[in-house]
């Protein structure tokens, strides 16, 4: 017994009658509009008065709420809105945006038809159905108290058994009303996924935006990666020279803190700018991102102050690059100068090539095959964020032994998909 009136006066359909209250109010413009158009086509003056009459006017109004809710692509965020707060229904089942498509401006307007529809009719009864339940209930305490001239009952029903299941009848009604408006509630429920839901289109454009911001979220991690993890790598290196030569070497200590300190700034305005961007959406950090052609000199400069020997030959003016190419390229040159600290040591020789051929940027590292990155099968991150960098700008990328060295190879056309 308590689930049944639970489904009929529990939260989620007060929810729903609420809801449907909502509907009966937003009808309200259309019935009045209908009635100026059923009083002169009756010739009544007293629409108001005749219960047919409203009820045609209410009819007559509906068309007018489907053309309304098919010209203005926001009633359809708004409904889904409001199905949201008080019909229980997921979230995910619902569009989130107007509707832009033929398709779904007509199921809109179908919903927003159907809403007011029930809306409009249990809000009448629940205008007039409490009142009525109500004075049957007190029935028999106004003859008791009045006796039978109080109230003039129809010959049928002047009975003393109609007195005594009066009270009965009107809690029956109220009953019925939160049935019917629970049933209405229900239905609507049920039908507005179907109405209200994403079309395809909007599938379709959820899904790029999604894939959109993976991309983003892809394009950040491998930012963080590159830049965070040569840091790390570089720095410690220079700590580890600085620790050993200590007491024998003092100068070259000074120029491991300088350069662990210019690292170290230069991370955190890069880590500043990619969290920027996390926090923002879209605003650019606080630093801008490094390029092949303002940043090597300070990135060899960085990573020769571990004790590494880096041995560089740069065929092409950097300067002259286009800026998305130099920024990649720059990160492609720092994650293969930050394979070549972390697998390959500190007192090894580590060649670095940036040339233009076949109209193409190469980018060459080389360093000892005996600890190079090569060792472990697949690889790690880094030579997977350099493959995504090259691919993404009609590059090629190729990491592997060769000629007793291991050998990090990319080629990125000059001019094109950069």
């Amino acid at each position: 017994m308590s689930g049944h009136l639970r489904l009929l006066f529990g939260r989620r359909a007060r929810r729903r009658w609420i809801h449907l209250i909502l509907g009966g109010a937003l009808a309200m413009p259309y019935v009045f509009v209908g009635q100026l158009v059923v009083g002169p086509a009756t010739d009544s003056r007293y629409v108001f008065q005749d219960l047919p009459l409203q009820l045609l006017s209410f009819t007559v109004g509906l068309p007018l709420a489907a053309l309304t809710a098919a010209l203005f692509p926001l009633t359809r965020s708004m409904e889904a809105g409001a199905v949201r707060s008080l019909c229980g229904v997921d979230a995910g089942l619902l569009a989130h945006g107007p509707a832009r498509t033929r398709a779904a401006k007509g199921r809109t307007a179908a919903w927003f038809t159907l809403h007011l529809g029930f809306g409009g009719i249990i809000s009448g009864m629940s205008l007039a159905v409490p009142p009525f339940a109500g004075f049957l209930a007190a029935l028999p305490l106004i003859v008791w108290l009045g006796g039978a001239e109080a109230v003039e009952l129809p010959e049928p029903l002047d009975q003393p058994w109609v007195l005594a299941l009066a009270p009965v009848a009107g809690v029956a009604t109220l009953l019925a009303l939160a049935a019917c408006a629970a049933v209405s509630g229900a239905l609507l429920a049920r039908w507005a996924p179907a109405l209200l839901g994403p079309t395809p289109e909007d599938r379709l454009a959820a899904a790029e935006a999604h894939a959109a911001d993976l991309a983003v979220r892809n394009r950040l991690a491998r930012e963080l990666h590159d830049s965070v993890g040569h840091a790390l790598s570089a720095v410690t290196l220079q700590a580890s020279a600085a620790r050993r030569l200590l007491d024998t070497d003092p100068e070259f200590v000074r120029e491991a803190l300088a350069a662990i300190e210019d690292t170290t700034r230069r991370t955190v305005g890069e880590l500043d700018a990619v969290l920027g961007v996390l926090r923002d959406g879209d605003a650019p950090g606080t630093a801008p991102a490094p390029t092949l052609g303002a940043d090597l000199d300070c990135l060899l400069r960085r990573t020769r102050a571990g004790g590494t020997r880096v041995t560089a030959t740069v065929g092409i003016d950097p300067e002259a690059l286009a800026p998305v190419l130099s920024r990649e390229a720059y990160r492609i040159v720092q994650e293969g100068l930050s394979n070549a600290l972390r697998h390959a040591g500190e007192r090894v020789t580590v060649t670095l090539r940036i040339e233009a051929a076949d109209g193409h940027l190469a980018i060459t590292v080389e360093n000892p095959l005996d600890r190079a990155p090569a060792c472990r099968p697949g690889g790690g991150h880094g030579l997977r964020g350099i493959a995504d960098r090259a691919r993404l700008l009609g590059g090629t990328a190729q990491a592997g032994p060769a000629q007793g060295r291991w050998r990090l190879h990319v080629r990125l056309p000059l001019k094109g998909p950069a």
